[in-house]
């Protein structure tokens, strides 16, 4: 049962039929700004590798700090609706900025450069045709939340982005004592990160999801380090752990390790770190724990075949090109590092499939997941690698060998496309919904870490009392 404060708030969520685009979010917020300046600062805090300024909107002036940042990722666009409900809500409800007792940074892109390759989705159809070929996902080494400092065994990263650099600022200057960066998934049911466990709120995420007929994920984790806390939630992966990992399978770490993420960096000022995952397409099978007449050995193995099958496509067209093409665009740095990382995760999957723990039957979850995932794979990293030789086209390096890969690999993710359709379940979630479990689970989560910060003074930005999250 959700305390009503909380119930309450879930119902100041208004429905939506698209997501936001970056000048739309930086618009809603700069009015804010304008609007309640003797409330709110409106600051750039950075600025993109391509030169737009990254703004901050802080709002109130609470005892503690919580940090929220939109888009990490470009292609995970729910966060910029949640942003910018939460700084309407804290404008204009002085009894909500009170009862939080925070001062709340508000970021309202965090890869403006990014999430402008993705707008051309963000109004719909939401088919999964439409979206994958307006998808893009940055190189690892590209992506602000893995491009934090990391240094372990021969592991060391430095390289950080402007973008990252600005959100590691904003975390040492403000100490936070909570965090989250606005994630979310794509396709099956909802769960949760946590950097550490925290009993109080586990039931209240559960049940944020299953107010809105969310299930919640029972699949495949996004790693196999990565430790489960409660039904549908995780503890946040540790780059330490799957390093270990791929070091035992004999694999090259570095191929799947970079730099760390933004709760790692945290970490050091005790901050409570969340990321809510919540997906686009609802699948019911998502949270079914049945058994099935497939071994797990057996789906791994299906799953590890259809990824090689993938990035031995993908590889082929890239090799083929690789003397033609003349642009360095994000669309051709994204491909030629996804390429590889899936064979990777292919040959991880293979080796797996010798564990005898894998002499189980796998559940109806499972068996979805696994198989979604190569699906998603096949939209996802298609649908870029379509983009990088139509951009090749679009500037006029239009060789023989070029246009013919794009001709034959068009043919190749039609028929991708067609079976993801026809494959995978094709129900919205009503972003609505998905906006306001977000923000619930902000709401949920901001209160627990101001619970369980006590006297120790992690995140405060004064020393006059402890604040009740309380309505």
């Amino acid at each position: 049962m959700l305390e009503p404060w909380l119930t309450r708030e879930l119902e100041t969520v208004p429905r939506y039929d698209r997501f936001p685009t970056v000048d739309e979010i930086n618009d809603s917020l700069t009015k804010l700004a304008a609007d309640r300046p003797d409330i709110t600062t409106w600051r750039r805090v950075g600025t993109s590798r391509l030169g737009e300024p990254l703004w901050c909107l802080t709002v109130g002036d609470g005892a503690r700090h919580a940090i929220v940042g939109a888009m990490p990722h470009p292609n995970e666009p729910i966060g910029g609706h949640t942003v910018i409900h939460l700084a309407t809500r804290l404008c204009e409800d002085a009894g909500l900025r009170k009862a939080t007792g925070y001062t709340w940074h508000l970021v309202a892109c965090l890869d403006p450069d990014g999430t402008r390759l993705n707008e051309g989705w963000f109004a719909g159809p939401f088919t999964k045709t439409h979206y994958g070929r307006h998808f893009y996902r940055p190189a690892g080494d590209e992506q602000v939340e893995w491009t934090f400092p990391f240094a372990y065994k021969d592991a060391y990263f430095d390289r950080v982005m402007p973008e990252t650099l600005a959100l590691m600022r904003l975390i040492d200057e403000t100490r936070p004592a909570f965090l989250t960066t606005l994630h979310n998934s794509e396709i099956g049911g909802a769960f949760f990160y946590l950097n550490r466990p925290a009993p109080g709120v586990h039931g209240v995420l559960q049940e944020l999801a299953r107010r809105y007929d969310v299930p919640l994920y029972a699949g495949e984790p996004e790693h196999p380090t990565v430790r489960m806390l409660d039904k549908a939630i995780f503890r946040t992966p540790d780059m330490r752990e799957v390093y270990d990992y791929t070091e035992r399978l004999g694999q090259d770490p570095s191929l799947v390790v970079a730099g760390g993420a933004s709760d790692s960096y945290a970490a050091r000022y005790g901050t409570l770190c969340l990321t809510a995952e919540l997906p686009y397409w609802m699948d019911p099978a998502a949270g079914d724990r049945t058994p099935t007449d497939t071994s797990y050995r057996e789906l791994l193995r299906r799953q590890a075949a259809g990824l090689r099958e993938i990035a031995e496509e993908l590889s082929g067209v890239l090799d083929a090109i690789r003397d033609d093409v003349v642009s360095d665009s994000p669309f051709l740095r994204a491909s030629r590092f996804f390429a590889p990382l899936i064979a990777v995760n292919a040959e991880t999957g293979e080796q797996r499939a010798a564990d005898p723990g894998c002499d189980r039957p796998a559940t109806i979850a499972e068996v979805r997941s696994a198989l979604d995932l190569v699906h998603s794979h096949r939209l996802r990293f298609g649908g870029m690698l379509l983009r990088a030789l139509e951009g090749e086209l679009a500037i006029g390096n239009g060789t023989p060998r070029i246009r013919q890969r794009a001709a034959s690999f068009a043919e190749v993710y039609a028929t991708w496309c067609a079976e993801a359709e026809s494959a995978t379940p094709d129900e919205t979630i009503p972003i609505g919904h998905l906006v306001a479990i977000q923000y619930g689970s902000i709401l949920a989560c901001a209160a627990e870490a101001a619970r369980g910060a006590g006297g120790d003074g992690a995140g405060r930005a004064r020393s006059d009392g402890d604040p009740q999250v309380r309505r």
